[in-house]
């Protein structure tokens, strides 16, 4: 809502724009009046919006036309004074006053007008029936006010009015012609609905209502008030209330009633606490909270944003099958302005044998876009509406931000989730099938085959969890494009990296023994070779030492066999070193010669892995 309220008067002279203005401030009619009265501020404490409202009075007499128009260029509501004994002051509304107006400010954003008819003490009749043509001629006319300067008659309504013209505006929300909401009104109150809707069952039911009555406005409703809101509904439409619940069609009417009845401040209260401002667009400060994030920092969700990503899954797996369906995914995107999710979505996380995100998979790729990009999370959590379901300040309160990695590497110790790690290699090397492999798809098994993949449905990602001494943890693996000649920093920021070439190419080694050297010999960064397709006969490599003797010579890992060309389900233990290399990098080469660190870390995943398993088949029969 606005910060504050700027109300000009203009109109002929002589009609009581300084008289309004006296009467106000003093509460008595001025034996004197001057020509205009200065600028006056009446303060927030005062005001029954709590905003400071500044009045600006206009006088033909001691004012330029070019001082009139930078008035008008400031003002965020014109009331247009006339007198209700003088039809040339009415005449002067149309053929001077608006047109004026119109002409000097944006057609895309008009400044709402008050038409005032004052000297209401001076006739016995209503100027009503003139002035309602010419409210319904012009729709920035927010409403006529007649009023006596006098006696004091409807003064503090004048300004109450012009003062919710600009904090409650009409305009964006309803359209008096049709008698119906407009559709950037409609669209924002089914987005409410929709995130109000906890078990997306098409309905509010009582508590729902009782909480979005709560988040709103502060206080829940009484149980006959919630009782005779739903009558209200019912005696007006048919399907408005369904199982004694609030249908989308009665929530929307709700909300055409309030501001038919001049209730405009309810709708825009509910708008403003899910995001909106006042052209029905989410704000920047909504969407985006501030949030800092040091260098050598990562982001990551916390446990409460987990359990609510948790409760959105729930909401749309319809079927409880652990997936999303094509449809399921579409539904649970209706909140947002456009589909954030790609084709690549399904080849970056674990995906059912029909090729459907799995719950796993659906919150590996939340975890993959907070790691990459925090403000696309934060973005798509506001769409969620997560600070409010959460009753949280903002979403950046679902934001854990990791200690610098320099602190972790001291203290041999970390306390984050995710890891990264970046896969080099030659072209046509393994790298896309080890990412592959990660999710569970190999190269001949049928439910999970590694397909063809389309070039606009290709991912550099993959991301999926591992278990590492019985803590569990998510590894993204990175694919970096072969650029020997050009490693960008993000190409080399990471915690452990795979090298990876493959085991029938003779010249594919030399990659990953240029790419060591020039980036990585004098990195703490831990390093893992991987001789890929290693079902292909063995070839000697042209390089002037061998795979194995690069290794030892480098103090790495000797090279890791791997294929996914195999119909056995694929093994994890790869992955599981990887993860435990990137979270105890100093361990990674003092152990080298310790294949119990291996197996301390293999056998812990294993266990895991099993207890998960169990798990998930009790959140799937709970559900």
């Amino acid at each position: 809502m606005r910060k504050d309220v700027r109300i000009l008067l203009v109109g002929e002279p002589k009609v009581g724009k300084t008289s309004l203005i006296m009467s106000l401030v003093s509460e008595e009619f001025p034996d004197e009046v001057p020509l205009r009265a200065e600028e006056i501020t009446i303060p927030a404490d005062v005001t029954p919006e709590r905003v400071p409202t500044h009045i600006v009075d206009y006088s033909e007499a001691e004012q330029s036309d070019e001082q009139l128009y930078q008035e008008i260029s400031k003002a965020n509501v014109i009331c247009i004074v006339y007198s209700v004994n003088n039809k040339k002051s009415i005449e002067k509304v149309t053929s001077h006053w608006i047109p004026l107006i119109n002409d000097r400010t944006d057609k895309d954003s008009r400044v709402p007008l008050i038409l005032v008819g004052n000297k209401s003490d001076l006739v016995e009749h209503s100027s009503m029936e003139t002035i309602l043509p010419i409210m319904n001629q012009y729709q920035d006319i927010e409403t006529c006010v007649e009023c006596s300067a006098k006696n004091l008659k409807n003064i503090s309504e004048l300004f109450y009015y012009a003062q919710k013209a600009v904090l409650h505006p009409t305009g964006p929300l309803y359209c008096p012609e049709e008698k119906e909401l407009k559709p950037s009104c409609i669209k924002s109150l089914t987005r409410i609905f929709k995130v109000s809707d906890l078990d997306n069952d098409g309905i509010l039911n009582d508590n729902e209502l009782n909480f979005f009555q709560r988040t709103c406005f502060n206080t829940p409703l009484a149980p006959q008030a919630l009782e005779d809101v739903k009558n209200v509904v019912r005696r007006n439409m048919t399907d408005g209330v369904k199982d004694n619940g609030l249908s989308l069609k009665g929530f929307l009417f709700l909300h055409t009633l309030f501001i038919q009845r001049g209730r405009h401040e309810t709708t825009w209260t509910v708008l403003r606490r899910f995001g909106y401002d006042d052209d029905l667009e989410l704000t920047q400060e909504y969407l985006f909270p501030l949030i800092k994030i040091p260098p050598d920092c990562t982001t990551e969700l916390n446990h409460n944003a987990y359990l609510f990503l948790q409760s959105v899954f729930d909401k749309h797996d319809k079927d409880r099958d652990c997936a999303l369906s094509p449809e399921e995914v579409k539904d649970l995107f209706k909140v947002f302005p456009y589909m954030p999710w790609g084709p690549d979505v399904n080849n970056t996380v674990c995906t059912n044998d029909q090729g459907w995100i799995t719950y796993q998979g659906y919150l590996s790729q939340w975890t993959l876009t907070t790691y990459l990009d925090v403000q696309r999370s934060l973005e798509y959590l506001g769409y969620l509406g997560y600070s409010i379901i959460c009753e949280q300040e903002s979403q950046a309160a679902a934001i854990t931000v990791t200690r610098n990695k320099r602190i972790d590497l001291q203290k041999k110790q970390t306390q984050r989730s995710v890891f990264r790690c970046n896969v080099l290699g030659a072209r046509d090397s393994g790298k896309s099938g080890f990412l592959q492999a990660f999710l569970g798809k190999n190269l001949q098994y049928p439910p999970q085959r590694q397909r063809r993949i389309r070039e606009d449905h290709k991912s550099f990602y993959a991301i999926s969890t591992t278990y590492v001494y019985g803590q569990e943890k998510y590894l993204l693996l990175h694919e970096v494009m072969p650029d020997f000649d050009f490693l960008s920093e993000a190409d080399l920021a990471c915690d452990v990296v795979c090298l990876v070439y493959d085991v029938n190419n003779p010249r594919s080694f030399e990659y990953c023994a240029k790419v060591y050297k020039q980036y990585f010999i004098d990195s703490k960064t831990p390093c893992m070779v991987i001789a890929a397709k290693s079902d292909l006969h063995e070839v000697r490599q042209h390089y002037s030492l061998s795979p194995q003797e690069f290794c030892r010579k480098h103090k790495l890992h000797p090279p890791q066999p791997f294929t996914c060309n195999t119909t056995d389900a694929l093994s994890k233990d790869i992955y599981t070193r990887l993860t435990t290399m990137a979270m105890y990098p100093h361990m990674a080469q003092a152990d080298l010669k310790n294949s119990t660190f291996w197996l301390r870390a293999s056998v812990g995943a294993t266990v895991c892995a099993v207890l998960g398993f169990a798990m998930y088949r009790a959140l799937l029969k709970q559900r």
